[in-house]
């Protein structure tokens, strides 16, 4: 699948901000399902571009001006496959067991144990596992936006029994770090249709040595697949979100997002579904 992504974010300041530095998390990954084939990060400022611990492509980006309003925008294409959900190991990177730790936004209470409790590790290997604890998990925390905020955790959310994928993803990660079953945290795009407008977050989970690490979308409950781009990974949002920051001066604050997603179907991908209905 051929993705077009155009995604601005603006923040706009009631007095003048005299210094910003944002880490911006929108870059595609390097990595096996997905090859970006042009991409750009536009932001006022100096923009400084590095490899984080996860193998994330972040940009540090400085303002040192006066300025009442930052835009950044991302915009490129993205070409992916489907690898059902699978994902080779990358040479090099960080051991799965990293992704045992829990988070603030991660950190089990009594509810998210009992739940745990009926999801033992043996099933949580298994692609077929995974996809009930999705399903599972969409069920107890109905999806609703405006809700919850990026400061709810997976505990808040299954309290209120309603959010949105980055909760859904906690949630997910929470149970299976439990059960000891390493998992990372996932933030990208999904194309949804003809014109989509979605930043969504989704799962890894450590199948094994030789299988490496699955990937499912728990807000969908299917595995991850050419409909998804990859930006970055972590143990949790903080780790692995689009933009975070700190800034002198500004007053009060207002952001805007803007995401756009569309797609087109390559010749790789109508090959491959002629072989499979043959």
């Amino acid at each position: 699948m051929l993705l077009s992504i155009r995604h601005e974010t603006v923040y706009r300041y009631s007095h003048k901000v005299d210094h910003s530095v944002q880490i911006v998390r929108l870059t595609p990954r390097l990595e096996p399902g997905q090859r970006t084939v042009r991409w750009k990060l536009t932001s006022p400022g100096r923009q400084v571009e590095q490899v984080d611990a996860f193998g994330n492509i972040s940009h540090l980006v400085t303002v040192d001006e006066a300025i009442i309003e930052i835009r950044l925008l991302a915009e490129g294409q993205v070409d992916t496959s489907d690898t059902e959900g699978a994902l080779p190991t990358e040479e090099g990177g960080l051991s799965p067991l990293a992704f045992l730790a829990e988070t603030a936004l991660t950190e089990p209470d009594e509810a998210i144990r009992g739940l745990a409790s009926r999801w033992p590790a043996e099933l949580l290997r298994e692609p077929e596992g995974l996809l009930e604890l999705a399903a599972s998990i969409r069920s107890a925390v109905i999806w609703e936006p405006g809700v919850t905020t990026v400061e709810h955790n997976a505990a808040g959310a299954l309290s209120l029994g309603r959010g949105v994928c980055q909760d859904h993803a906690h949630l997910f990660a929470s149970v299976c770090r439990l059960q000891r079953v390493p998992v990372r945290y996932v933030s990208g795009y999904l194309h949804t249709g003809e014109s989509s407008f979605a930043s969504h977050a989704w799962i890894d989970a450590w199948l094994g040595e030789e299988r490496g690490w699955f990937s499912i979308d728990i807000t969908n409950s299917i595995p991850a697949g050419p409909n998804h781009c990859r930006l970055a990974v972590g143990r949790d949002y903080l780790d692995a979100g689009p933009v975070r920051g700190v800034r002198r001066g500004g007053g009060d604050e207002a952001m805007q997002v803007d995401v756009e997603v569309s797609g087109e179907p390559t010749r790789a991908d109508r090959r491959s579904r002629r072989e499979r209905q043959q």
